[in-house]
């Protein structure tokens, strides 16, 4: 299980090689595995043996990712949580608010695994108080509540900080960025405000979010403003 109680930067991707996850040991606590991205993710997954903890993330396509059947990826999802690697998954507060995702949470549960809950806004920045909603939904569903919008403005950046500052307040555990150029700088900033995950690319030409840094980047900022 990651516990996710202090904030734990991970490397993201859909290549468990051996060249990938050596980047990722150097840098980074955990590895995000990209499964819907990744060619025979199950099986790349049963041959991992490096040290680092996955968390597991199959992506739907109606969230950003390329996963497209929802019943294939959640089978999918549930079979990896069984794999003694991996410590955590991310399932879309979506698929958990209509009860497809439980399944998921259940399996990861009964395997020692955290539950990551998470929401996306390709478009735009939520009022201050739409997201800490969402954290907090997101937090009655899983162990960590992920949330990710996109900043046009330094105001869209500063309220994505604000939610953050007021959902640690309260106890809830968040993970939060702003996505895009005007809020990239989140991506290093939001730790010190109570952000629990940093997540980042092994490649910095394989990023998943606009305005990522890639995983040694954003390691050393982080490292820099602690």
């Amino acid at each position: 299980m990651l516990p996710f109680d202090s904030f734990t930067l991970v490397a993201a991707t859909a290549d468990l090689s051996d060249a990938a996850t050596d980047v990722a040991q150097e840098y980074a606590e955990a590895v995000e595995f990209r499964m819907d991205l990744a060619e025979d993710p199950l099986e790349q997954l049963a041959a991992y043996d490096a040290d680092l903890p996955l968390l597991v993330t199959n992506r739907a396509s109606w969230e950003g990712g390329e996963a497209d059947s929802d019943d294939a990826r959640l089978e999918a999802l549930e079979a990896a949580v069984a794999d003694d690697a991996v410590a955590a998954v991310d399932i879309e507060l979506a698929a958990m608010a209509d009860g497809s995702g439980e399944r998921v949470a259940e399996a990861a549960r009964t395997n020692d695994a955290s539950v990551v809950v998470s929401t996306h806004d390709f478009e735009a920045t939520p009022p201050t108080d739409a997201m800490v909603a969402l954290l907090e939904d997101a937090c009655e569903h899983g162990d960590v509540g992920k949330l990710a919008v996109t900043a046009e403005t330094r105001g869209d950046a500063l309220d994505v900080l604000t939610a953050t500052h007021a959902c640690d307040a309260t106890g809830d555990t968040v993970a939060t960025m702003a996505m895009g150029e005007a809020g990239r700088h989140t991506r290093a900033v939001a730790p010190l405000y109570g952000s629990k995950i940093g997540y980042a690319p092994v490649d910095p030409e394989e990023a998943t979010a606009p305005g990522q840094y890639d995983v040694a980047t954003l390691a050393e900022l982080v490292a820099r403003l602690q």
